[in-house]
Order: structure tokens, then C-alpha cells, then sequence
């Protein structure tokens, strides 16, 4: 029988009755969704770790134009724009502070997207267009991703198109778009293609030269698929992301409270970066027998990134992978052997070789789910400098996995996961750089340790055709993570906190309040406590890691205008917290609160055209990213809007 409303749905339902006249409902929340961490697709419900899960459909409601808007105003991550810099953000969860995105491995349809050295992952070669469903483990992943999945993993899967697509979008500050996507889909085949071109003049003010904190990006996709004979699927992928941006210098406490977007007067302009990446993948899977699957897939990147006056950063990526599946009964087995080699050419050639051995078991009862998996991973590094000795270094990691979920009915599941991970340092993590001189100066660090971090989740879903609720709780014990120690105002080195700790909650829930509106909350409370750090002199001990803010909650309301419009709503809210750099919880200045309110309306006016309007930051908040004291640097600090247009074929 359906299951009876809550009193607080009644009431908002009520109150909200004559903006949402009587009409069919949404699709269900009981309609299952799908999860697929460990290469076995389960239901979400069923699964032995925490998971969360957005679909196409969550997307297209969100009216975000960007994968950062998306994550940033509909998922449980704390992202924020890289000093400025959207495309390569930096990414949060579970209390990992301003370096969580080399604790999170992110991947788009199993190609890896960390690099080797510590620049954060670019997600704005993804256009959002092309994303079926972006799937986040948390606490869970080290078996089948290995180095990196600290804190968990990101999985983007992308989907076939199938007709043609147009649309175009413009707002103030000289914000325009274009997306052109086109695709056929057929029994034994599909092809698929993406054009994504993104501008914007820049929000703060002209420098000397004219130019303000602009950028523009042009991304580009190919996909298609075959399945020449019964059991046999190829599969091939290629792309290239243009990217030119530029990113403003830090203000102190008084400019940026007088005008965030003000130009410091600083001799040098903003800050100008260029990003190319070209990529291409190769995959078979062929399906031996009702028991046996087998996989292979090629992954090939080439990378740079350009700064003014600068040597140019050179990357190139390859990774392989090959995998068998046995499934009897209710056993199934996942085993392979996976490959990342890296390399960095930038005065000299640093390399990072990664070399992993896989086993994935599940075994599901009718209310019982049992998972295990252990990795082995060997990792090399070596740096061939222009002159002088070259320098190597190997390690040898083993991570280990966990996890059950036992159903109690059919709306309510318990689970638990127990993850023994590791993240190694990134290649530059070996190097310091001393600007006190005026001209960088850089020497060696020394090779630090790895990271190890041992992660314990407990949780429970609920799900009914009204709400679908997880809850779930963490601890974990970590030795070695890895942070940047500022030993002076233009001087560091890159070391390892001896002892650490981080624990908190993380609630996420969906509820259809009326047949027309929805709502949706993710919400976390997060502790990251410094245990001991020798480094530090004891001034650590026991203070909080910088960045990490205790609550951060996104609350959001979906309401069926009529028939054919959409309006969204969703708020945005991270507690205050210490400064990126303030390890001794000390510094006079801290990282201000984050907020933003964000809406958008969508109308369609036909089957084949839709048209729609957005509001980013619709209460004209201020934010800022706290490095130290009067260093700050300006984030989403105005309120922008953008019209647009969609039209289908």
C-alpha cells in the first residue's frame, strides 16, 4: 500500500497548494537506481558502502550548465573554484580540507582524470550535456581505483545521443554559450557527437592591460559503440578541451569588504593560464559464457598547461586495464590487472608509474549482501632534471575493502564498509620552491611518505514512493597525510602530519512533497582533528585541519509549473572555518562562510523547443577563498543570470 504522508509533507503541501495545482506526479522515488563502484550493478539500496547517486533526469531539473554549478549546488562535495579557477576546482569531502581532491579519484567511464602532480582534476573538459549519471562512493573504492581513493571516488558515465540538439545560453558580464550534440542509436551500433563552447568577459575589474578575470573554454566529443557479433561490445571515445582563463590576485580584509571585484593595482595582471587536453580511449567486453566476461580498455591523454613567461607544462597519460568477471550463483568475482604511467616534462622529466593487481568478491542472498577485495599496487617515481643526478623512489601498497548490507524490509536497509586505503604523493609534492629571493628558487624535498587512511562507514537507506533517505556514519584513522607546511611568507615544504583524525555525519534525503513539488537536502557535520605533527613543534597537536568546514548543507525545491515549466530553487551553505594555510588554528582572519542561492526556470514551449532563464547567487553574497591573513581570494561573489535556448530534432 503507499506508504501514508509524513505531518511536515502535509503541512508544506498545504501551504504550497495553490502554486502546485492537482496534476499527475513525478516519477517515483521507489523506482530504483542503479550503482555500479565495483563493476557489479546492484540497486542502491543493496549496496555495501555509501553511495550517492545523481541522475539525467536530477540534471536536467537542476537547470546547471556546468558540471562545477552542478556538483556545487545539487551534491554533498565542497567545491569551490580554484583560486579562481572553475575548470580545475578544488574538491572536498569527508574532511580532507584544500588538498581533497588528491584524496578523491574521479573518473568518466573508467578514464582516470587525477594527475600526477598537484593540480586538481579537470572537470571542465566534461560537458554536462553528455552525463548519463555521476555516481560517489564515499569511503569506498580503494580495491578498484587504488591510489588516491582515500576519501572516495567520483564515477561520471556518459550516455548515446540520439537526434540533434541546439542550444545557446547568454547572460551579463558577457557570459554565452553554445552546445551542439548529435547521435544515432541502432541495435548492433551508436555514434555520438558534442561541440561545448563557454565564455565569459570577467567579473572583477580591468587591469592596466584591459583584461579582467575572463575565460573560454571549447570542448569537443566523439563516441560510438558496436556490437559486431552476439556477446562481443567495442567501444571507442575521443576528445580535446581548449581552455584560456584568467583568474584575479588576492585582496586584502579591507579591499575585498570594500569591492571583491576591485583591481588591486598588483604591477602583475590577473593571473593567465592555458589548459589543452587530447584524449582517446579503446574498450572491448566480450561475454564468454553465462559465467564468464572479459574486458580490455586503453586510455591515451596528452596534457599542457601555458602561463605567461613561464616553461610550459607537459603531461602524457596512458593507462590500460584488463578484467574477468565470474558470476555463479550468487558469487561474483572481479579480477584484473591495471596500468597509469604519467609523465611531466618541465625543466627535466618526472615520471609516476602506477602497477595494480585486483580482486572484487560480492556475494548476495536474498536480504544479504557480502562484499571483500584486496589490491596490490606498486608505484615508481623518478626525475630526470636537465642537469645532475636523477632521482627514484618505489613503493609497494596494499588497500582492502569490506562491506555488508542487510535488508530489514523492503524500504529499509542497514550497511557497513571498512576500507584500508592509501594515497602517495604527487611528483611535486618532492620539490620546494623559495620565492624570498624575489626569483623562484626549487631543490629537492626528499621523498615523503604515503598516506594511509582506515575508513569505518555505518549507514541505512529508507526508501518509499514519497522519499528516498541515507544516512550514514564515519570515522577515520589516518597516518602520513600529506600537507604543504609553510615555513615563511614566500617558503615551504611539503611534509606529513604523523597522526590524524576525522569522523562526522552525512545525511542525504528526497522527498516528494505534492505531486508538483519535490524537495532535497544533503547535509554533512565533519570533525578533522591533527593528532600529532613533529613538524609543527606541537603547535598542531590537536587543533583542526584548515578548510574543512563542520556543516555544509545544500537544500533544494523542484515545483511542476503547469505542465511544461520547471522552476528550481536550491541554497548553498558552508560554515566558517580556519584559513587554508592556518595549521595552528591561529591566524587573526578566517575562512568566511560560504553561501549562494541559486534559481532557475525552464519552459518548454513544444516537444522539440524549450527555453529558460537562471540566477546564480540571487542574494548577492560575497565569498572568498582565506589563504592567510589578507590573502583572499574572490569567489562567486555577485550575483550573475543567464537566458537560454533549447532546441531538439
Amino acid at each position: 500500500m503507499p506508504s501514508r504522508p509524513s505531518p511536515c509533507s502535509l503541512a508544506v503541501g498545504t501551504a504550497l497548494s495553490l502554486l502546485a495545482a492537482p496534476g499527475s506526479a513525478q516519477s517515483s522515488l521507489s523506482e530504483p537506481i542503479v550503482v555500479s563502484a565495483t563493476r557489479i550493478d546492484m540497486h542502491d539500496q543493496d549496496a555495501p558502502y555509501a553511495s550517492e547517486v545523481h541522475t539525467r533526469s536530477d540534471i536536467e531539473r537542476s537547470g546547471a550548465h556546468s558540471l562545477f554549478d552542478y556538483l556545487a549546488q545539487q551534491s554533498s562535495l565542497q567545491i569551490s573554484p580554484s583560486y579562481g579557477n572553475r575548470y580545475t576546482p578544488q574538491i572536498s569531502m569527508r574532511g580532507y580540507g584544500n588538498d581533497g581532491f588528491q584524496n578523491l579519484v574521479i573518473s568518466v567511464d573508467g578514464r582516470r582524470l587525477n594527475n600526477i602532480d598537484s593540480i586538481p582534476q579537470l572537470i571542465g573538459s566534461i560537458s554536462l550535456s553528455d552525463i548519463e549519471r555521476i555516481e560517489i562512493t564515499k569511503g569506498s573504492g580503494a580495491v578498484m581505483f587504488g591510489d588516491g581513493a582515500t576519501a572516495g571516488t567520483i564515477q561520471i558515465y556518459t550516455k548515446p545521443r540520439s537526434g540533434v540538439s541546439l542550444e545557446t545560453y547568454a547572460g551579463d558580464h558577457g557570459q554565452r554559450g553554445a552546445i551542439a550534440s548529435a547521435g544515432l542509436v541502432r541495435e548492433r551500433f551508436d555514434l555520438s557527437a558534442t561541440l561545448d563552447h563557454s565564455h565569459v568577459n570577467g567579473f572583477s575589474s580591468p587591469d592596466p592591460t584591459g583584461h579582467r578575470d575572463q575565460s573560454e573554454g571549447n570542448t569537443w566529443r566523439v563516441a560510438g559503440a558496436l556490437k559486431p557479433v552476439e556477446g562481443l561490445s567495442l567501444d571507442m571515445e575521443a576528445g580535446a578541451s581548449h581552455i584560456d582563463t584568467r583568474y584575479p590576485n588576492p585582496l586584502t580584509q579591507a579591499q575585498f569588504n570594500a569591492n571583491p571585484g576591485m583591481y588591486t593595482g598588483d604591477p602583475y595582471p590577473y593571473i593567465q593560464q592555458k589548459l589543452q587536453s587530447d584524449h582517446w580511449s579503446l574498450g572491448a567486453e566480450y561475454r564468454v559464457n553465462r559465467q564468464w566476461k572479459l574486458s580490455a580498455r586503453h586510455n591515451d591523454e596528452d596534457k599542457s598547461s601555458r602561463y605567461p613567461n613561464s616553461t610550459p607544462a607537459q603531461y602524457r597519460y596512458v593507462s590500460n586495464e584488463v578484467a574477468a568477471q565470474f558470476q555463479h550463483d550468487a558469487l561474483i568475482l572481479n579480477a584484473g590487472y591495471q596500468n597509469f604511467d604519467g609523465q611531466r616534462t618541465q625543466s627535466g622529466s618526472t615520471t609516476k608509474h602506477n602497477r595494480g593487481l585486483f580482486l572484487q568478491g560480492q556475494y548476495m542472498l536474498e536480504a544479504l549482501t557480502l562484499s571483500a577485495g584486496i589490491r596490490r599496487e606498486e608505484v615508481t617515481y623518478r626525475h630526470s632534471p636537465l642537469s645532475g643526478q636523477s632521482l627514484q623512489s618505489e613503493q609497494r601498497l596494499t588497500s582492502w575493502e569490506l562491506g555488508a548490507n542487510h535488508r530489514l524490509s523492503p524500504q529499509l536497509a542497514l550497511f557497513a564498509n571498512y576500507s584500508d586505503a592509501f594515497v602517495t604523493p604527487d611528483v611535486d609534492r618532492f620539490f620546494f620552491t623559495d620565492w624570498s629571493s624575489g626569483s623562484p628558487v626549487t631543490a629537492f624535498n626528499g621523498f615523503i611518505e604515503p598516506a594511509k587512511a582506515r575508513t569505518l562507514t555505518v549507514g541505512a537507506n529508507h526508501q518509499t514512493a514519497r522519499h528516498r533517505l541515507k544516512l550514514s556514519a564515519f570515522y577515520a584513522k589516518l597516518c602520513n597525510e600529506i600537507y604543504y607546511f609553510e615555513t615563511g611568507p614566500f617558503s615551504g615544504i611539503n611534509t606529513n602530519i604523523d597522526q590524524s583524525h576525522k569522523y562526522g555525519l552525512e545525511l542525504q534525503d528526497r522527498v516528494q512533497i505534492t505531486p508538483r513539488l519535490s524537495g532535497h537536502i544533503n547535509y554533512a557535520w565533519t570533525r578533522a582533528i591533527i593528532d600529532r605533527e613533529n613538524d609543527g613543534g606541537g603547535a598542531f597537536d590537536g587543533k583542526e585541519l584548515p578548510g574543512v568546514s563542520r556543516h555544509s548543507v545544500v537544500l533544494g525545491l523542484n515545483l511542476r509549473v503547469a505542465e511544461r515549466g520547471n522552476l528550481h530553487l536550491s541554497h548553498t551553505w558552508r560554515s566558517s572555518t580556519w584559513a587554508a594555510g592556518d595549521f595552528d588554528n591561529n591566524n587573526a582572519q578566517r575562512q568566511k562562510a560560504f553561501q549562494s542561492t541559486d534559481l532557475s526556470y525552464r519552459h518548454q514551449l513544444d516537444k522539440h523547443l524549450d527555453m529558460y532563464a537562471g540566477v546564480s547567487n540571487l542574494l548577492d553574497r560575497k565569498n572568498g577563498i582565506w589563504v592567510r591573513d589578507d590573502a583572499i581570494y574572490p569567489v562567486q561573489f555577485e550575483r550573475t543570470w543567464k537566458l537560454g535556448a533549447r532546441v531538439q530534432f
